[in-house]
């Protein structure tokens, strides 16, 4: 049985069902939220309702006192002065939000509609044809797509399907892209990985480091990976999530979000609205940045509504490193003092990745287990 009034929840949620079973089935069935969809459903499966606390605060959600920084980027490379003043507020931001938007970064508008279009087209795609993409293994280096990367981790579902691709350090065969986001898709990460690298400059200035310390030293740009994500109109809203809140694994993300609305961060103990703004990306930093700047840097949790219209898209490009890649991560000993020691061990990034992805997201940091 679904349960569709809300104050059922808690009562349902004590009763047994075999939810490995119903994952397995919706997971076999490869259609992804969108197919249930299409197919008219009007009772979300038990398998994505969340728990009656997380929906009552999502009830009291999007505290207006608070807005997400802003950055204009513009002249960033031209002068100077403008240039520590840039650096300067991207290090506030990334100190006491953890999330800012940056407006004239130098992607036209023109590339960012396009790039949605094409999320947009990979989803729209006949059942048939999507279904030869479906799959959980991301280390294939070849275009994927699924709900839910953590289906089996997690207590409860999100209604949402994502396509994945990893664009770097080794680049997909194209034809292993599939050929209605092909073109977008291979232009768009081009441009996020200069605008990252231009990014990377900056966090580091910020810190007081070498511009190319996190790039070179660092490697936080070694690794690229695309998800275009698709939020289908839900029947039932209120019982779900788009994406359950989290914090990202990676060194940080390039957010571009259509107009829709949806997404939130966890600021001062509010739930805080990333209004989108035309033609803006937003940057936020991931755990492993946390990670080695000791906790300067903030990984803040963060998630997206589930809404009765849409659908919503959007395409996160997380920049990490190689997974192939040994190297050993710890806090910057430039950054550590008497004052300021250590407050992580030292771990390698695919480690730290799967401990995070045996967890699932459950609202807790990944950080967690790292903590000396």
């Amino acid at each position: 049985m679904v349960v569709t009034d809300s104050d059922e929840i808690h009562s349902e949620s004590q009763k047994k069902y075999d939810r490995i079973s119903e994952l397995k089935a919706f997971d076999e069935s490869k259609i992804g939220v969108k197919g249930l969809v299409d197919a008219g459903v009007q009772k979300i499966p038990r398998i994505f309702i969340h728990d009656k606390i997380q929906l009552e605060d999502k009830a009291s959600s999007g505290d207006s006192k608070f807005s997400i920084p802003v950055i204009n980027f513009e002249g960033v490379n031209e002068n100077k002065s403008l240039r520590n003043e840039i650096a300067k507020k991207v290090g506030e931001a990334c100190e006491n939000w953890g999330f800012f938007q940056i407006v004239n970064h130098g992607i036209s508008s023109n590339t960012l509609d396009r790039m949605i279009e094409g999320v947009r087209g990979f989803h729209d795609q006949d059942p048939e044809v999507k279904e030869k993409f479906y799959s959980r293994d991301y280390e294939t280096g070849k275009m994927i797509y699924n709900t839910n990367h953590e289906l089996f981790q997690s207590p409860f579902a999100n209604w949402r399907d994502s396509m994945y691709c990893s664009m770097a350090p080794t680049p997909p065969d194209p034809q292993d892209i599939a050929e209605v986001c092909r073109d977008i898709v291979i232009e768009y990460s081009d441009k996020i990985m200069k605008l990252g690298l231009s990014i990377l400059e900056l966090l580091s200035e910020a810190l007081g480091l070498n511009p190319n310390y996190l790039r070179d030293q660092m490697g936080c740009a070694e690794g690229l990976f695309v998800v275009g994500h698709y939020y289908p109109a839900c029947p039932e809203p209120e019982l779900t999530l788009g994406i359950k809140e989290h914090s990202d694994s990676s060194f940080f993300t390039v957010l571009l979000q259509d107009q829709s609305g949806g997404l939130q961060i966890r600021h001062q103990n509010h739930w805080v609205n990333a209004t989108p703004i035309p033609g803006a990306l937003i940057v936020n930093i991931g755990d492993a940045l946390q990670l080695i700047t000791n906790n300067k840097f903030k990984s803040v949790v963060h998630r997206v509504l589930s809404k009765n219209v849409g659908p919503r898209m959007s395409c996160a490009v997380i920049f990490r490193s190689d997974l192939k890649n040994e190297k050993v991560y710890g806090p910057i000993k430039e950054l550590l003092s008497e004052e300021n020691p250590a407050v992580y061990k030292e771990t390698t990034l695919k480690n730290y990745l799967t401990q995070n992805y045996l967890k699932g997201l459950d609202g807790s940091s990944g950080l967690d287990f790292f903590k000396l």
